[in-house]
C-alpha cells in the first residue's frame, strides 16, 4: 500500500516536471536568492562557537609610563660606568643615541672644561672642528693641552635649538653637577652661557666671570665665559676671557 502511493507521488510529480519542460521551462527563478544546502546563520554561529577553543581572558599588565625627570640616586657611580650610560640614556636626548660623543679625560685632573654641546660635524671626538682648534689654542694660551684636561659637554650630541629650560626641568642641571662631582677636578671653566644655570648660577652678564662650584667636597674655582661659537664670531671676547684668566690664576 505504501510502495503504491509512493509510486503515485512520483508519477504525479514526474508528469509536472515533464508538462513544463514541455512548456518550455526548464529552470525555477526567486526574486531572492537562497542557499538551499546551507543550515541557518544562527546554527553556524552555535556550531562555531561550540568548535572554537576557549581561551582565559588575557590580563593586560599595566605598562609603567618611562620616566620624566632623570633619578639622582639612579646616576652611575663612576666616569666608566658614566660613560656608557651617557651613550645610552634616553632621557639625556629624547630617545635618540645617535651622534653622541663621549666626554674625555681623567677623574681629579687640574682643569675641567664644559662646553654646551658638541658640535655639529663631531664623529669620533667631542669637539673635533673649528670650536676644537679654538679650545686647543686657548689650552695652549693657558700653558695645557687637551690631553691633559677632562672635557665634557652639557649635551650629549649637537642640536640645532636645544630647549634648555625644558632640560633643566627634566634634571640636566643635577646630571652635570654629578657629572663634576665624579671628575673632581682643581678648576673648572664652563664656556656657554646656557650651561652655567644648570649649575645654580644665573646668566653671565659679562663675557666673561669668576664664580666657585660647590663641591661635595668642598669648592672649586669656576671660570665662566661665553661659548666657543660665541668666541669665534666676536674675538674681543676672547681677550676678554684671556685677562679673566690671568686673574683666575694669579694666586
Amino acid at each position: 500500500m505504501v510502495q503504491a502511493t509512493n509510486t503515485q507521488f512520483l508519477d504525479e510529480i514526474t508528469g509536472a516536471l515533464d508538462w513544463w519542460r514541455g512548456a518550455g521551462v526548464e529552470y525555477a527563478f526567486l526574486d531572492e536568492p537562497r542557499q538551499w544546502l546551507a543550515p541557518p546563520e544562527d546554527e553556524l554561529a552555535d556550531a562555531s562557537a561550540s568548535q572554537r577553543p576557549r581561551r582565559a581572558p588575557v590580563e593586560q599588565a599595566e605598562v609603567a609610563p618611562p620616566p620624566s625627570r632623570f633619578d639622582p640616586a639612579a646616576l652611575p657611580g663612576d666616569l666608566a660606568a658614566f660613560g656608557q650610560w651617557w651613550l645610552s640614556e634616553p632621557l639625556l636626548d629624547d630617545g635618540s643615541t645617535e651622534g653622541r660623543m663621549l666626554p674625555r679625560g681623567q677623574a681629579g685632573a687640574k682643569l675641567m672644561v664644559v662646553v654646551d654641546m658638541p658640535e655639529p660635524d663631531d664623529s669620533e671626538a667631542l669637539l673635533s672642528g673649528p670650536q676644537g682648534r679654538l679650545l686647543d689654542a686657548m689650552l695652549a694660551a693657558f700653558g695645557t693641552r687637551r690631553d691633559d684636561i677632562y672635557l665634557a659637554s652639557a649635551l650629549p650630541r649637537a642640536a640645532p635649538a636645544p630647549d634648555w629650560p625644558a632640560m633643566n626641568e627634566r634634571g640636566l642641571g643635577q646630571v652635570l653637577v654629578h657629572h663634576i662631582n665624579l671628575v673632581a677636578p682643581e678648576r673648572l671653566i664652563v664656556l656657554g652661557t646656557n650651561v652655567l644655570p644648570l649649575i645654580g648660577h644665573e646668566l653671565p652678564q659679562r663675557s666673561a666671570v669668576l664664580h666657585t662650584f660647590d663641591h661635595e667636597g668642598g669648592t672649586i674655582p669656576l671660570l665662566a665665559s661665553r661659548g666657543l661659537p660665541a668666541l669665534l664670531a666676536q674675538p674681543r671676547w676672547k681677550a676678554v676671557l684671556w685677562q679673566a684668566w690671568l686673574k683666575w690664576t694669579a694666586g
